[in-house]
């Protein structure tokens, strides 16, 4: 097949996202620096801002020259692609890019193109010569329906297909190579554009017929430049007829669109008529601005994308058995009425975890749908899932997906979706296992609950507007818990600025309780889905191992964790990844086993030993695929973060923590022929400490309100095992992250939701909150990894989860919609825009003094001065005549006390005050913790405290 256009843009300068001690670049577009003779152009790069090796007795610097199409300054091996760092792992494009690269570079030698020359060119004039290309710039081409890849500093182009309509083709293209050089280098020096239209068909263009287009060029860039689908967000809905929301919205867009209903329609993409008002839509920036200031919209924000977070578990908390449920007068039976809602990527119905065999009939409430699709349709579902959709209007606005893996109905091709529903709510399977790991039964959490499916997550993400949609149809279909193991990279946006946000609080308002994942960053201040109405998630171990025996040569036995079955007969001869370097790379950056950094005659025959950069996001998997194509038979990855997650290698591989590694690199240097022996995996039972807050779990404080603890809670996120997706290769997976975490958190929601029915969103996730324990299985408190310290309420929130204390919680906080709305007023936002969100009475008049003065079952003060006090509301719905003492446990520094200390309940349902009050009694050293437990024989109701003294305050 004929690639007409390859070509890559690259930002001058352009400052990687996160700091990691190897950037890799492949094919740069340009560079400048020192280096051999004029640079080297294709390599791996280190430090801030490498772009390509530089060479030999050079610490840092960059590629001087410029190459393209496999001409001008630099080796001509560098003359197509990039697969720039950016903080997102690049290794799983790698496969797709080298394969396009064999075969641009096999047509290459046939085009007679004019070389490009670098004379004049001023590299240093970096505003006129090399502007960086935006993200809008990706979403313009997307408008000419070509295929892209897309990252935060670069571009690589290539159209796989006839363009029917070339001049398209050849505008877009112009735009793009006009912004790349500028117009003085471009038109003046290299003459003809020919080399923009690499293609066998025999396409030409001269820099005359440019012009010809540049008055088409100044007419449009406008759109190929600005277009892009935001989000028109305009509060909650007050009844209007579904049809008359539509033409509403069009009417608003034609006001951007110079009147024209036609072009209003054409730039529609989503109308959100059933819980709230609003619609999405392609607007240019300036059009976008017109639109905030119109009457009735409160918000308007660009589509975001979203990353997903991505059995024994149940076992290991403590989940009653259903019997147990029974004699305890809890029915097994009420979850055949809750339905949950899975906004994800999509199920597999037919895996055995979807059953629907012995479930009665569909709840009659139900108003929800089995849309059909590929490989989907209305009787895929059954008495268990019984609803499906799938969303792909903002996915497809923004990037185009590869039909070959993406089934475009709810059917899943990734596994995570149908994961995570098995997880919360799957059917008893006799012996699910993977590849033999971990067998044994297992179910989810409650197994007989009804999954309503809500596919918005496509191969590269989750949009905004597709959520939004999703929610909107979900909150109408009459689902009771909304399940979301996805959001936004840290930090998290304003809360009317932010999808998840937006639809969480509108199902809240409705009475749906909304649990998403916390995010998989690690790092402190890194939790996503913070808004108080939604019930958080982090991510923390079981007592279940996967790992693998390493026996070296001196009889050490070390134990790795690994879910590869593959295992070596004999030892072999062991070196570090360093020691193999190959081509430009050096031992620093072999060490981390790069694509094309090992040299093979090194490697062949032995194990490696290879680094996981901390922060990294590269894939593991795939280094241990560079190490078998090197010939390799073993890997050994030393993990910086010690993050535990258990990976199918392709060969006879093993995770070790940092301080693991030493040991093992101490060995190698210290032995003439050291050797080594790798064995497959295992399934172990009984790890010690568990559970324990995982490395990868994102962390408080709350970025955007730390006067609300986040996270909320931890569970197992792990190495948990549960249903997948065959079109991704098995019928069951063990995964790690957050993901995980969320749907356990969900199933056990709707535990307390069926026991419960009258329970509000807020009064189930007190519930939850206010039964966790800080305490692992042997009754120590919890620890976090990785520094194996005593964790606290930024890495667990109120704790980890108890599923069997939940349905008696003794006591729970609840809160209304209305206190949400004093809440925000707290924040700073104007009655006038809440009024638009509610569509409601609501007003500031009863606004909280500080935003600590939520309902919260935990207590977080930010910003302690002396004499500070929150006021809390505690509702009795245990026994009818209860008496519960406060315990505290003061955080260090400061003085906590309750008033009054004493609660006595008279009757089920009864409402009861009390204060908190903080006094300092030692300056601050950061954040500090305690708690509050409100206690009786029966009961323990505990919150977490949160204080940071205020700067200055002694």
């Amino acid at each position: 097949m004929d690639y007409h256009v390859l070509m890559i843009i690259k930002g001058l300068f352009g400052r990687y996202e996160r700091w990691n001690p190897v950037h890799p670049t492949y094919g740069a577009f340009w560079g400048m620096g020192v280096g051999v003779g004029c640079g080297v152009g294709w390599g791996p790069g280190f430090g801030p801002e490498v772009i390509g090796y530089v060479g030999a007795g050079c610490g840092i610097g960059f590629n001087v020259g410029i190459t393209f199409a496999g001409v001008g300054v630099g080796l001509p091996a560098n003359f197509i692609f990039e697969a720039p760092y950016n903080g997102v792992s690049w290794i799983g494009n790698l496969p797709c890019i080298s394969d396009l690269q064999r075969e641009a570079a096999g047509k290459l030698f046939g085009f007679r193109q004019k070389h490009l020359s670098i004379k004049g060119i001023n590299f240093f004039d970096v505003k006129n010569n090399l502007p960086l290309i935006t993200s809008s710039a990706c979403r313009s081409i997307q408008a000419f329906h070509k295929q892209l890849f897309c990252s935060h500093k670069g571009i690589v182009l290539f159209w796989k297909e006839k363009i029917a309509d070339f001049h398209h083709l050849q505008f877009c293209a112009y735009i793009l190579y006009f912004v790349a050089l500028g117009p003085k280098t471009l038109f003046s020096r290299y003459g003809r554009l020919r080399l923009l239209t690499m293609s066998s068909s025999g396409y030409a263009t001269t820099s005359a017929l440019f012009f010809l287009f540049l008055a088409v060029l100044v007419a449009k860039i406008s759109f190929c430049f600005s277009a892009k689908v935001y989000v028109v967000y305009m509060g909650s809905k007050s009844g209007e007829d579904p049809d008359d929301v539509l033409r509403e919205n069009h009417q608003m867009l034609a006001a951007v669109h110079s009147g024209s209903i036609e072009q209003a329609q054409a730039s529609h993409v989503y109308s959100y008529k059933h819980a709230f008002r609003g619609f999405a839509a392609k607007l240019s920036d300036e059009q976008a601005s017109q639109i905030s200031r119109m009457p009735g919209v409160v918000s308007v924000f660009p589509n975001s994308k979203r990353k997903l977070h991505t059995t024994h578990s149940w076992d290991f908390m403590g989940l009653l058995d259903d019997q147990t449920m029974e004699t305890l007068g809890y029915s097994i039976r009420n979850q055949e009425n809750i339905i949950i809602g899975f906004i994800d990527t999509g199920i597999w119905p037919e895996s055995p975890s979807f059953s629907d065999t012995d479930m009665p009939a569909v709840p009659p409430g139900w108003k929800g749908q089995c849309q059909s699709g590929e490989a989907f349709n209305a009787s895929s579902c059954n008495r268990k899932v019984i609803g499906a959709r799938f969303y792909r209007s903002g996915y497809e606005a923004e990037e185009e997906s590869d039909a070959k893996i993406s089934f475009k109905s709810a059917r899943d091709s990734t596994g995570h979706g149908s994961h995570t529903a098995s997880i919360a709510a799957g059917r008893y399977v006799a012996n699910m296992n993977y590849k033999g790991l971990a067998a044994g039964g297992a179910r989810g959490g409650a197994p007989m609950a009804r999954i309503a499916v809500y596919k918005t997550c496509w191969d590269s993400g989750c949009y905004d507007v597709d959520l939004l949609a999703a929610f909107d149809d979900a909150i109408r279909d009459g689902v009771h818990i909304l399940s979301l193991s996805l959001g936004a990279e840290s930090p998290q946006g304003d809360y009317f600025s932010d999808a998840i946000s937006v639809g969480s609080f509108h199902a809240a308002s409705r009475g749906v309780l909304v649990v998403a994942s916390a995010g998989n960053e690690g790092s402190a201040g890194s939790a996503t889905n913070v808004a108080p109405w939604i019930l958080t998630v982090a991510a923390s171990s079981t007592d279940r191992d996967f790992t693998s025996d390493i026996i070296l040569g001196d009889g050490a036995k070390i134990m790795g964790e690994s879910l590869s079955l593959f295992e070596m007969n004999a030892s072999t001869r062991i070196i570090s990844a360093s020691a193999a370097n190959g081509g430009y790379f050096t031992p620093y950056q072999s060490s981390y086993c790069l694509e094309s950094s090992l040299n093979k005659t090194k490697t062949k025959g032995k194990v490696l030993v290879c680094r996981q950069a901390e922060s990294s996001t590269e894939s593991k998997v795939q280094k241990s695929k560079i190490v078998k194509d090197a010939g390799g038979v073993g890997m050994i990855l030393i993990d910086d973060t010690d993050q535990d997650v258990a990976i199918p290698f392709v060969i006879p591989s093993a995770i070790v923590g940092k301080k693991t590694g030493g040991r093992i690199l101490s060995y190698l240097q210290t032995t003439r022929k050291p050797v080594s022996r790798i064995f497959g995996a295992k399934t172990v039972l009984g790890a010690r400490p568990a559970p324990r807050v995982t490395a990868f779990s994102s962390k408080g404080p709350n970025a955007l309100n730390p006067e609300i603890l986040k996270p909320d809670v931890t569970a197992p996120g792990l190495n948990i095992l549960a249903a997948w997706s065959p079109a991704a290769g098995n019928m069951f997976n063990i995964l790690s992250g957050t993901s995980m975490a969320c749907p356990h958190v969900t199933g056990i929601a709707t535990l307390v939701k069926a026991v419960h029915p009258s329970w509000s969103p807020s009064a189930i996730k007190s519930a939850i909150m206010t039964t966790a324990t800080i305490l692992d299985k042997h009754h120590r408190p919890i620890i976090a990894d990785p520094e194996q310290r005593r964790a606290n309420a930024f890495d667990y929130g109120s704790g980890f989860v108890n599923p069997a204390r939940v349905l008696d919680p003794g006591l729970i906080y609840d809160s209304q919609p209305a206190d949400y709305v004093a809440f925000l007023c707290s924040l700073g936002y104007d009655q006038r825009s809440l009024h638009q969100v509610t569509r409601d009475n609501s007003t500031c008049d009863r606004a909280f003094s500080t935003a600590s003065d939520l309902n919260y079952p935990s207590i977080a003060v930010p910003n302690l001065k002396d004499n500070f006090s929150v006021t809390r509301v505690v509702t009795n719905v245990g026994k009818a005549k209860s008496v519960y003492i406060a315990v505290v446990s003061s955080p260090p520094g400061v003085t906590v006390s309750v008033i009054p200390n004493r609660l006595m309940f008279t009757r089920t349902g009864q409402k009861m005050n009390f204060t908190v009050k903080f006094k300092i009694t030692a300056p601050s050293k950061g954040y500090a913790f305690g708690f509050l437990s409100w206690r009786n024989r029966r009961s323990q109701v505990t919150s977490p405290l949160v204080v940071q003294v205020a700067p200055g305050i002694k």
